[in-house]
């Protein structure tokens, strides 16, 4: 395996499950070039997979989930190979996802650990866990996406003071602000991040992709728009094999068996 490989380890899990996991804890996870292009290639290769279903974000471990960008690498005048032309910040925040991914956080989450966090469509949290966005302490912004996120996930004033002031949120009032979906003892991270995603991978996962579409674009499109999507998200689903199967194992008290199609 090439260095660029292991600094993002890819896995499976069970038959549908991808569990991608950042490996710099000597750098507190800090994405460089080769973090960046492992994780755009991992995205691509995820999603052009018809077997997986539900990916898992974490890092191999130590006291931080993600440190953001490596700033030895900023320092050196690479701050451009942080990106990518199809991801953006991480290869990861701007990329096109369909399936939904899931991260588990243990330890801290701040600047570029929270806003690769939200990128995630279900966050779980270990207890001790903290979340922040401090750029502005050191004269930056934070630009991967958590400037505007936040305010979509809990309330705006919260939000606003988050951003403005710096100051980071512990997990038990993340939760309770609904930024995150569970707070776990540390050592029940992945694993509860695994049972999440396989209660998603036994559903239907065309089902499970349409409608995530469609609720990740509420606070974007206008309500008209929504229901539009919806309506071409039933006639697709209509026609697939899955639309099909699942009533027919229903009456025949059975598990059904999703062909994605």
């Amino acid at each position: 395996m090439s260095h660029e490989a292991d600094v993002v380890l890819l896995e499976r899990v069970d038959d549908h499950i991808a569990v991608v996991t950042l490996n710099r804890p000597e750098k507190r996870h800090a994405v460089n070039g080769a973090v960046a292009r492992r994780l755009d290639a991992i995205v691509k290769e995820t999603e052009a997979d018809p077997s997986v279903r539900v990916v898992v974000l974490t890092s191999s471990g130590g006291p931080t989930f993600c440190a953001g960008a490596d700033l030895a690498e900023v320092a050196a005048g690479c701050a451009a190979d942080l990106n990518t032309p199809d991801g953006g910040f991480g290869g990861f925040v701007e990329s096109k996802r369909d399936k939904p991914w899931i991260v588990a956080v243990r330890g801290s989450a701040l600047g570029g650990g929270l806003e690769f966090s939200l990128a995630c469509d279900l966050r779980i949290v270990g207890e001790n866990t903290v979340l922040g966005l401090p750029e502005v302490k050191r004269g930056l912004i934070a630009g991967a996406g958590g400037i505007y996120r936040l305010p979509r996930q809990i309330p705006r004033a919260i939000a606003l003071e988050m951003i403005a002031v710096g100051e980071p949120v512990d997990a038990a009032r993340a939760y309770a602000l609904g930024l995150v979906n569970a707070v776990v003892p540390d050592g029940d991270v992945l694993k509860t991040a695994l049972d999440y995603a396989r209660k998603i991978a036994a559903n239907a996962p065309l089902s499970v992709r349409e409608s995530l579409k469609i609720a990740r674009a509420t606070q974007e499109v206008t309500e008209a728009e929504s229901i539009l999507a919806m309506q071409a998200a039933v006639d697709l689903l209509m026609r697939s094999e899955d639309f099909r199967e699942g009533p027919r194992a229903f009456v025949e008290k059975r598990a059904p068996q999703w062909s994605g199609r």
